[in-house]
Formats: structure tokens, sequence, C-alpha cells
């Protein structure tokens, strides 16, 4: 397993992704498809994230632009995403 998704719902009527392991290309497109089908304000939950590349920090900072939060987003990736031109 490189990654996994989980679709959990909280309190406050919002839905997090939890999301575990490697965030590549695959990864991405998943939770691509899965955020365009809710809609309810989503959450994403990065505190199992394992490794990401550029790909993914760019993804991250388009969804953070768009209203999405990242939740306990690792600090390695916090800080590419917080460094991308979009």
């Amino acid at each position: 397993m490189t990654f996994k998704i989980e679709r959990l719902f909280s309190k406050e009527n919002v839905i997090v992704l939890h999301v575990c392991g490697r965030v590549d290309i695959e990864c991405l497109s998943t939770l691509k498809e899965l955020i365009e089908t809710e809609d309810a304000k989503i959450v994403l939950d990065l505190s199992e994230v394992t490794l990401a590349g550029r790909d993914a920090a760019t993804f991250l900072a388009v969804c953070e632009l768009k209203g999405i939060e990242l939740r306990n987003c690792p600090p390695f990736l916090r800080g590419w995403v917080d460094n991308e031109t979009i």
C-alpha cells in the first residue's frame, strides 16, 4: 500500500479526508475525484503523510486557495505548500 484515504464525518458537518502514506500522482488523482464529489466543507487531515513531492505541494496549495483546510500538515510538507507560487 502506498496510500490510504479514509472518509470521515465530523460534528461540524465537515467531511474529513484522512490521508495516510505516500502522496503520489495516483493519490492526488483519487483525492481530486473525492473532493469534486463532495458538497460539504472538506478538511484534509495529513497527519499520517510519510512522503510527498512537488506535485503534492502544488495540489495542496491550490486546495487551500479553494478553502479546503489542511489539518495536521507535516512540517516538511507545510514548508513546501507555503512556498508554492500559484
